[in-house]
């Protein structure tokens, strides 16, 4: 396929698209058997040799084709003459130590690492059923070609009659691990929160045969996509389609306005893919490769913008090392950070994701492997960094999967990421999802596109993603300061910025629950309740469940309120002190017992003291005196058994006079003494 490859076939460079080798091995295929039907005529038949040399070299869709030219002539291909007893022979060639279901099973493979799964499926049972003993191998392809056709059901039935059968195959871990696939698939089928996905394939104006591909957006309709291209000019030798980069705006009827993005001195023999630019749209950063010898070393570029379009593309220092791969750059949209997938030295396994800092001139600084708790001994690809969500989204072979490559995501930043996590149905399919893009301002999931080849013969697509936002709640309680039981019954105000007032009120465990809307971080609670001091706090979540598909339910931390101290003259006992004293005279100590009587009596009464002074003395002065006055009362009472949470007390010093103090310009001692007091205020619940 056009990019990266299925499970077995790690090796191949992985943004190829499969159209342009299509095209080309179509082509191939046309001069190979005008040639190998001229050696069938002559001397021997070099179809089968042919098909070894393509299949060596990666070719596996031409090397197909010529297994099938040799294991199946034309009818119409001519007997060789002069050799009437041998023509057979020379029609099918020298098939060496081979026999013809090898020749059958090479076949299977060159179609299913070229994504031609019918093909290799049917290839894949016939080698079985010659001889299943001693081709039994053949079935547990046979299931994987069945898994990635979609055909779950046989695929399981498949591997678990090769486990049941053929237990001491080499290939019985592989076949454990297909079947922990199939059940995996099988546990994502079933999730109920596949309703709230919507993925549409985007539909082209290039035709059903020609892959697009890793779109990235410039502007928010512009796109960079990658897809195939037919050289103008033809070279010998060199084959004439390319992966090559293009421009298009997407919208409800699809790709359209498809442009080729122009490069200053471009070497026409490299493929280009997998693109990322700046935020300022100065810089360009993209992946060139070249088959040679059967083998694809790909390196990244960059390129700086231009009056006709793009300057001459300049391999990136740090980022490219000699005999390794690196590939599929993608710049953050903050402009800290170039991300990449390599299979340098100082990885985990096959590629990792590294990432590097960028610097102003669009260069980089040296790259850091990414870490173990991101990369595995599997391959790690086509990273993309969500900053909006500090969400890293990549593609990887590891498990659990559902087949070939599946979408993972982890948050964190740098070398400090959670465990990744399979994105999951319908995100991921039984074949190959790979790069993913997300509008950077908006939720992970709001406007997405990925890439898969689960709609097509051989080539990625592109699919535009989005999910319903899940339904969210805000959950709270309110609770009394002093003793931390509920409080029942208060009213809860959600306030938002814009002035929207959501209101309920707390049931008898002082729970209260409210529909989130917007934001939390641009909302507060108001909460009120009769004989308590109002409360006004911001959203403060301290939990965040997310295990339901349809909702998450964010917990606030708990609200507590603090009980008003309330006078009512009816239940208000009088102490009174000495001027400038808190300690208790006799009168108050009788006072006191009278309220203690009553406290042990009504165990779920409370009291509030409040303390008062003179006139005479500062401000300052005053309010601790009338401290000192409140806490000795409530002092006396706890000594004798009293719970202090039965008792709150507030100073107000030289507040609230209940007497006057000067009449006609003279000093009133008698209205002084009356002031100098504290008041307590029983409450029986």
């Amino acid at each position: 396929m056009n990019n990266i490859l299925t499970l077995k076939n790690k090796n191949l460079q992985p943004i190829i698209s499969c159209t342009a080798k299509k095209f080309a091995n179509r082509f191939l295929l046309l001069l190979v058997g005008c040639i190998s039907l001229y050696h069938a005529q002559g001397q021997s038949d070099k179809r089968l040799e042919l098909a070894d040399q393509y299949f060596a070299a990666g070719d596996y869709y031409t090397a197909a084709g010529l297994y099938e030219q040799f294991l199946n002539p034309a009818k119409n291909e001519k007997e060789p003459t002069g050799f009437p007893l041998n023509s057979k022979k020379k029609r099918t060639g020298k098939m060496g130590n081979q026999t013809k279901s090898d020749i059958l099973f090479k076949q299977g493979e060159s179609y299913r690492l070229a994504n031609y799964w019918p093909e290799a499926s049917l290839r894949y049972l016939t080698y079985f059923k010659k001889d299943e003993e001693k081709n039994a191998i053949g079935l547990y392809w046979y299931a994987v070609c069945q898994r990635s056709m979609g055909n779950y059901s046989l695929a399981e039935e498949s591997i678990q009659k090769f486990l049941n059968s053929y237990a001491g195959s080499s290939y019985k871990q592989a076949a454990e691990n297909e079947l922990a696939t199939l059940h995996f698939i099988k546990s994502q089928h079933a999730r109920p929160d596949s309703s709230l996905f919507n993925i549409q394939r985007i539909n082209t104006s290039f035709g059903n045969e020609k892959g697009v591909f890793a779109p990235a957006a410039i502007t928010p309709n512009l796109f960079l996509l990658t897809s195939t291209e037919k050289d103008s000019v033809y070279v010998e030798g060199v084959n004439p389609y390319h992966n090559r980069l293009f421009t298009a705006t997407i919208n409800n009827s699809g790709l359209q306005n498809i442009e080729p993005v122009n490069f200053l001195n471009l070497d026409a023999s490299l493929n280009q893919g997998a693109a990322s630019i700046s935020a300022d749209g100065q810089y360009l950063y993209f992946t060139q490769w070249k088959n040679g010898n059967g083998k694809n070393i790909s390196a990244i570029y960059y390129s700086t913008k231009n009056e006709n379009g793009w300057g001459q593309p300049v391999k990136l220092p740090y980022i490219n090392i000699e005999n390794f791969s690196s590939k599929q750059p993608f710049r953050s949209a903050d402009g800290k950070y170039l991300f990449f997938a390599s299979n340098r030295p100082g990885g985990y396994g096959q590629f990792d994701i590294w990432y590097a800092p960028l610097h102003a001139d669009g260069s980089t600084g040296e790259p850091v492997n990414a870490g173990a708790g991101l990369n595995t001994a599997e391959n790690e690809q086509a990273p993309f960094y969500h900053v909006h969500s500090h969400s890293l989204v990549f593609s990887t072979d590891r498990s659990p999967g559902m087949g070939g490559y599946d979408l993972f995501v982890s948050n964190g930043k740098e070398k400090q990421w959670t465990k990744p996590v399979n994105m999951g149905h319908p995100i991921n399919s039984s074949r190959d999802d790979v790069y993913f893009f997300a509008t950077a301002n908006e939720s992970l999931l709001h406007h997405a596109t990925i890439s898969s080849d689960r709609g097509s013969d051989c080539c990625l697509e592109t699919y535009a993603v989005s999910k319903t936002p899940k339904k969210k709640v805000i959950t709270g309680m309110v609770t009394d300061c002093r003793n931390n039981a509920p409080v029942e019954g208060a009213e809860v105000v959600m306030k938002d910025i814009a002035g929207k007032n959501l209101r309920t009120n707390t049931g008898r465990d002082g729970t209260f629950r409210f529909d989130l809307t917007g934001t939390v971080n641009q909302q507060q609670f108001f909460v009120a309740k009769e004989l308590y001091n109002e409360v006004t706090e911001e959203i403060n979540i301290a939990k965040n469940d997310e295990s339901h598909w349809q909702t998450d339910v964010l917990t606030n931390a708990i609200i507590c309120m603090e009980k008003k101290l309330v006078i009512k003259p009816e239940t208000v006992v009088s102490v009174y002190f000495d001027f400038d004293r808190s300690v208790l005279k006799d009168r108050g100590v009788e006072q006191l017992d009278s309220i203690y009587a009553v406290l042990m009596e009504d165990t779920l009464a409370t009291i509030q003291i409040s303390g008062y002074t003179d006139g005479l003395g500062s401000e300052e002065y005053n309010k601790i005196l009338s401290d000192k006055r409140a806490k000795s009362c409530a002092d006396y009472l706890v000594s004798k058994g009293i719970d202090s949470s039965r008792i709150t007390f507030e100073s107000f010093g030289a507040c609230c006079p209940v007497e006057m103090e000067m009449i006609n310009g003279r000093d009133n001692p008698d209205g002084r003494s009356m002031n100098r007091r504290a008041l307590i205020n029983i409450t029986k619940d």
